[in-house]
């Protein structure tokens, strides 16, 4: 075999490689998100071993559940062709005003009705969002932001804005309420809670949603383009009230579940938290447009989030420098999926 003959082969291998690196790129736009949560950890844990103790992992897997909540209620919406900027809203009145409930009149409530009735109080909420987009026709960002001042304000207006620092006992109990519990080598007993069960769970129940049910295959056509899916004959008002009302129904969850974790409940809190939890869903590879997402992006996405974090207050770098960090990485997501999008 010739030299150039060999040069040739080599070069239509190397071309063919190239191309199904690509490809996948494009199918599966998750796995820059995977490449890139690998190849921080694996900096950081080169730069500073204690990254890899189990302490510090379970952190990570506590702080993701609450954003997780948030994120696979935005994929939803995202998929659909609309965007929430109101779940935090939702949350922060479903939790303070269950608690202060269970707290003045109903102390024995147990911990499993308190759930329920956060979820579907949630689900209520984000129904009055699904309507008012479906029948004001205008943007979901617009409605969004009016309901997520109209929300607050309620709150704040008519229930309270006293920091409640003693939960009823069955909450507390619930935050504390232990899955994995074992000793590190330094003797401290570490412990991954209960309620992180409830994000696997929720994923799942979501995928199922997206991937296997006539509803999922609606929600990506709606996504695409909504007048083609209304000529398909799926009908947009109920679209629009089930994303909105499960969206709202993962907020209530994670709202009680967020003051069950922390033992305290401030009706101010999860204020500003609604830009990491887009973030984490486009970094996933949800486009703003719709008609794209996959649950393994968005929970990719956030467990980037949560990693870049951890690991800017690890090495003692402020809070503000985390927002810069942040932003940087949702302006390279974006660059990257409008060149994969332009070479499509």
């Amino acid at each position: 075999m010739t030299t150039s003959r060999l040069e040739e082969l080599q070069q239509g291998a190397a071309e063919r490689q190239s191309f199904s690196i690509g490809e996948l790129v494009r199918r599966r736009p998750e796995t820059i998100t995977a490449a890139l949560l690998v190849a921080i950890c694996i900096i950081v844990a080169v730069a500073n071993p204690a990254f890899l103790q189990p302490s510090t992992l379970v952190d990570i897997g506590r702080a993701s559940v609450v954003m997780g909540l948030f994120a696979l209620g935005v994929l939803v919406i995202l998929a659909a062709g609309g965007i929430d900027v109101s779940f935090t809203a939702i949350a922060a009145f479903t939790m303070y005003s269950l608690t202060v409930l269970v707290q003045n009149h109903l102390p024995g409530l147990p911990i499993t009705v308190i759930l329920v009735i956060a979820t579907v109080g949630g689900a209520l909420l984000g129904v009055i969002n699904g309507l008012l987009v479906h029948h004001l026709r205008v943007p979901s960002l617009i409605v969004t932001i009016g309901t997520q001042y109209l929300f607050r304000g309620f709150l704040l207006s008519f229930i309270g804005t006293v920091w409640i620092m003693s939960l009823p006992p069955q909450m507390g109990a619930f935050g504390r309420l232990p899955l994995l519990q074992f000793e590190s080598a330094n003797g401290a007993t570490i412990t991954l809670p209960f309620y992180f069960l409830v994000l696997p769970i929720a994923a799942f129940v979501t995928w199922l949603i997206l991937n296997r049910t006539l509803m999922g295959r609606a929600i990506f056509a709606m996504g695409g383009n909504a007048n083609i899916a209304s000529r398909l004959g799926y009908n947009l008002k109920k679209l629009h009230i089930f994303i909105f009302g499960y969206a709202g129904a993962l907020a209530g969850l994670a709202g009680i579940i967020h003051v069950c974790a922390n033992r305290q409940a401030n009706p101010f809190d999860l204020v500003g938290t609604e830009i990491n939890v887009i973030a984490a869903v486009v970094l996933g590879g949800a486009k703003i447009t719709g008609g794209t997402g996959t649950v393994l992006g968005t929970i990719l996405g956030v467990l980037l989030i949560v990693v870049i974090n951890s690991v800017l207050v690890l090495v003692g770098i402020p809070s503000t420098w985390q927002r810069l960090v942040v932003g940087v990485f949702i302006l390279l997501a974006a660059a990257f999926f409008v060149t994969r999008q332009r070479n499509k």
